[in-house]
């Protein structure tokens, strides 16, 4: 009810002061109606979802081959093969981000990232009822801006990662009791299903995808994009409104590092290590989808509620492992405190405000997303992003997306306190760390179905919570401009 009431609350501060005559609005419930899948597989409740997008959990709206005529499908290879079950995809996103000051140096980058993407309708193929395959290959190159020259908490690129040719995820899915039960078994993305705001998937920074807390904290980074992991998957769906999945995966995609200073994308340089020996990974998910009445207009919304547990073991960013002992204290064997298991919760609000009239999926969409974890064994303790997508908001510009967003990473006490027992010991000299926000707007334009162009503007403020440079001095809050194209086939 919550999140009924905020949508509500919206809707009044949004009606403009000559409606204010008006007799007050009759909030009611009505049944659903979806009639468009959104990110993730559940309902498209965010009339602003873009039409492309680098996150994984997104099915790309349009194809280029409608517009390639008799070249769309040579000898009708593609028709013949969907007949028969068997559909595939191929999505280039290119990109060209430049920082123009802050962060670690001013720079530029150009990455590209080609997915390849089957599906195999196993019914269709060989009779086998409610059964799917599904595959996806990426072949990413170029470098990271985040990486190389911002050095941020939340990567300013969906697409970056390390240049590779690797297997994302391959699994199975089987469906029984008229589809409202399904179990997946594989190598699987956590990205793909969990977490996720529909009205985000427009932005650039990876933080809008999989929320960015789970990245820092997470052996590897998690099973996320790029690394996936073997796991089992359930979801259940008793209606259209409701539903439920949990998931255990193996909990380090890369495993044991060789050294400190190697990347888990080059231990798993393939994504064809398949590990099942870590510690697991344990999440859970719970979403409603919901219809609003306001002013008779018919506005959709998401309240999610999800939580994991990873059985692994965490270190303590400021104890030593000797009992009293500050990690920073030069008498400290240097050896953090290890705890047993770490875990977070994460909620989610993604709310349609304004439907364009007799338009199916313009119009505009908000979301907000909270996530928290313990402050004694993480960097980051409190993760907070929200923002607000339109899509057709430009007249003649049905299929166009315009968003802007905010990302807000907190330090957590424990690395912060760190940091000032860094310097009571005289091991440094600050800054002391805090937080990283930032600020991004973007706007994606529809050139012909399956081809996007995006420009971007992302602007970082202290840059890894508060990092030090070279000088010692934090560093410099980061302006970052970038421009992606994205073809899908």
């Amino acid at each position: 009810m919550g999140g009924w009431r905020a949508a509500a609350l919206t809707a009044l501060v949004l009606t403009p002061a000559g409606a204010a005559a008006q007799p007050a609005p009759r909030l009611t419930v009505v049944p659903p109606a979806w009639p468009l899948t959104g990110a993730g597989g559940d309902p498209q409740t965010a009339i602003a979802q873009a039409r492309t997008s680098d996150q994984v959990s997104v099915t790309i709206g349009g194809s280029i081959q409608s517009s390639l005529g008799p070249y769309g499908d040579p000898f009708g290879l593609r028709v013949l093969l969907a007949g028969r079950g068997i559909t595939y995809t191929i999505t280039y996103i290119g990109e060209g981000l430049a920082n123009l000051r802050g962060g670690l140096k001013r720079g530029a980058t150009f990455g590209g990232r080609l997915d390849t993407s089957l599906d195999i309708d196993l019914d269709r193929l060989a009779g086998w009822t409610g059964a799917k395959v599904h595959t996806d290959f990426f072949q990413i190159h170029g470098h990271g801006l985040s990486r190389s020259s911002v050095n941020n908490l939340t990567t300013v690129s969906g697409i970056e990662a390390l240049p590779a040719t690797r297997l994302f995820e391959l699994w199975l899915e089987q469906r029984v009791f008229g589809d409202q039960l399904s179990i997946k078994v594989g190598q699987v993305s956590a990205d793909t299903e969990f977490a996720i705001a529909q009205s985000a998937v427009v932005f650039f920074n990876a933080g809008f995808g999989w929320p960015n807390i789970g990245a820092v904290v997470l052996p590897s980074g998690g099973p996320i994009y790029p690394l996936a992991t073997p796991a089992v998957r359930v979801k259940y769906v008793p209606d259209a409104r409701l539903s439920f999945q949990a998931a255990l995966f193996d909990g380090d995609p890369a495993g044991r590092r060789r050294g400190d200073g190697t990347d888990p994308q080059r231990i798993n340089r393939t994504g064809t290590s398949f590990r099942v020996g870590d510690p697991p990974l344990l999440i859970g998910e719970v979403a409603y989808a919901y219809t609003l009445n306001l002013w008779g207009e018919t506005l959709h919304g998401t309240a999610t509620l999800g939580g994991w547990q990873h059985f692994g073991g965490f270190d303590s960013p400021r104890l030593d492992s000797v009992a009293g002992r500050l990690l920073a204290d030069p008498e400290a064997s240097g050896i953090a405190r290890r705890f047993r298991g770490d875990r977070g919760v994460y909620g989610i609000i993604d709310q349609t405000l304004y439907r364009e009239p007799d338009t199916e999926d313009e119009g505009a969409s908000a979301f907000l997303r909270l996530s928290k974890v313990p402050a004694d064994r993480n960097l980051i303790d409190l993760y907070v992003d929200g923002g607000i997508a339109y899509k057709g908001l430009l007249p003649g510009r049905p299929n166009d997306t315009a968003a802007l967003g905010v990302i807000y990473s907190r330090i957590s006490p424990a690395a912060r306190a760190f940091d000032r027992d860094t310097i009571r010991f005289g091991q440094g000299t600050g800054p002391l760390r805090s937080s990283e926000m930032v600020i991004e707007a973007t706007y994606q334009a529809e050139v012909v179905p399956g081809f996007t162009l995006q420009p971007d503007l992302q602007y970082v403020m202290r840059p890894g919570g508060g990092l030090a440079g070279d000088d010692r001095r934090r560093l410099k809050n980061a302006t970052v401009i970038g421009l992606r194209a994205t073809i899908n086939y």
